[in-house]
């Protein structure tokens, strides 16, 4: 049987999602996992497929595997978060076709990045974002790993204000390698003035304008779903989803303690 399974991650800690051998990745420790409860015996023989692969530091909400199993009943978020960190969470998991491809199969992919909004003029940003829907070469937008072709759809870019925070959330028919982080730079130019929206258009034809352009922490970006043309019955695991949130909460609260610490540690004039 043909199993699909939806994973949940923060990646700081990790060296990216694709196994590397003598590094730690989130991949390395799924495959351990599964082949440690008999699920596979490896990726070859039980043609595992990714839906595709995030860098180190980035995360991911709804990264897909497929990988064929003769243990079905066992390949269950509860029975495989059993083998994994606490920072790798299995959430869902469906029977598919066993020609399913998660990667190659999906029709568009949604990622969310998250940023300051200190002296970021939301109005230029979004109006900006607009250039970037449709179909577009994105050469001056990726980090060229011999990838040929260039062109990819935007399908849309919602841009909106939490507190003291920008979050962008962007789907398109796939991106290419640092294709978000760098589309977040370049609005962060405009919208804090360094650049105008006719730069923008300029990017977009390096037919006839190329310049090379830093691309945004990872630690903001987060993969949030990967989306398929056909219907998959998706069964949640509710007590994988329950036991992710408490665990997801404790680190918020982490957080915003050593935000106030931080804070705490900053010299002040008062004595």
């Amino acid at each position: 049987m043909r199993v699909a399974i939806k994973l949940a991650y923060t990646g700081e800690q990790y060296h990216g999602f694709q196994i590397q051998p003598n590094i730690d990745t989130i991949e390395g420790y799924l495959f351990s996992a599964l082949k440690d409860l008999g699920i596979i015996l490896d990726s070859k023989s039980s043609n595992y497929i990714s839906s595709g692969r995030t860098d180190a530091g980035v995360h991911a909400a709804g990264q897909v595997v497929a990988f064929n199993s003769e243990k079905p009943s066992i390949s269950i978020p509860r029975v495989i978060n059993s083998k994994l960190p606490e920072s790798i969470c299995a959430w869902a998991h469906a029977e598919v076709l066993d020609d399913f491809n998660p990667r190659y199969d999906a029709f568009s992919r949604s990622y969310r990045y998250i940023m300051s909004g200190e002296n970021i003029d939301i109005s230029k940003i979004r109006l900006a974002s607009r250039h970037f829907i449709g179909t577009h070469d994105f050469f001056n937008f990726c980090t060229n790993d011999g990838e040929k072709a260039t062109i990819r759809t935007i399908k849309k870019i919602d841009i909106r204000i939490t507190g003291p925070l920008i979050k962008l959330d962007i789907e398109a028919d796939g991106f290419l390698w640092n294709m978000v982080r760098k589309i977040v730079t370049a609005l962060k130019m405009v919208g804090s003035g360094v650049r105008d929206t006719e730069w923008i258009k300029q990017m977009l034809n390096p037919a006839t304008y190329e310049e090379g352009i830093q691309s945004a922490h990872p630690y903001g970006l987060t993969l949030m779903s990967v989306n398929f043309p056909n219907k998959i019955d998706w069964k949640v695991d509710t007590y994988s989803v329950r036991k992710a949130t408490e665990l997801f909460k404790e680190k918020q609260l982490y957080n915003r303690v050593m935000s106030e610490v931080y804070e705490n540690l900053i010299p002040s004039n008062e004595t």
